[in-house]
């Protein structure tokens, strides 16, 4: 795939402006959903305490006899606010996330329940491994499938 040619700016601008857009529609309403434990659950009037934004992830899928490539944005929802002078573990929380990611596969991450699925899997996955950020809910933010 031939890399994208933007304007550096003009491209990081546009990526907070959509994370901004996306964050306020999440929490218009009457409520939100998001993945708990194990079940999906609709918090009226809930709202999380902070939210850690990854960087798109791009990445080549495990699909028997042809290249398919899935490129996923995700934000994560936690149950505490990152303090001022607090790093989040980042390299940690993308490389949890990329192991869950390479171990899908293709045809059950294009219905719904798939996509459900793989949430789940992700929480889990960063419930267990990086603890200390406490991870409540995950996010797609786009999520795209080429074959």
């Amino acid at each position: 795939m031939p890399p994208a040619t933007t304007t550096p700016g003009k491209s990081n601008r546009t990526r907070v402006a959509l994370g901004v857009l996306v964050a306020v529609l999440a929490t218009v309403g009457t409520g939100i959903w998001s993945i708990r434990g194990t079940g999906i659950e609709l918090l009226s009037g809930g709202q999380r305490k902070g939210t850690l934004h990854l960087e798109t992830f791009v990445l080549n899928l495990a699909d028997p006899g042809q290249r398919s490539y899935l490129r996923v944005g995700i934000d994560l929802g936690l149950a505490r606010e990152i303090g001022r002078g607090e790093t989040a573990p980042v390299g940690q929380v993308r490389d949890t996330i990329l192991g869950v990611l390479a171990e899908s596969r293709v045809d059950e991450m294009l219905s719904a329940q798939g996509k459900t699925k793989l949430k789940e899997g992700l929480l889990h996955a960063l419930q267990e491994r990086v603890p200390g950020l406490r991870v409540e809910e995950v996010y797609f933010t786009e999520f795209l499938i080429q074959r």
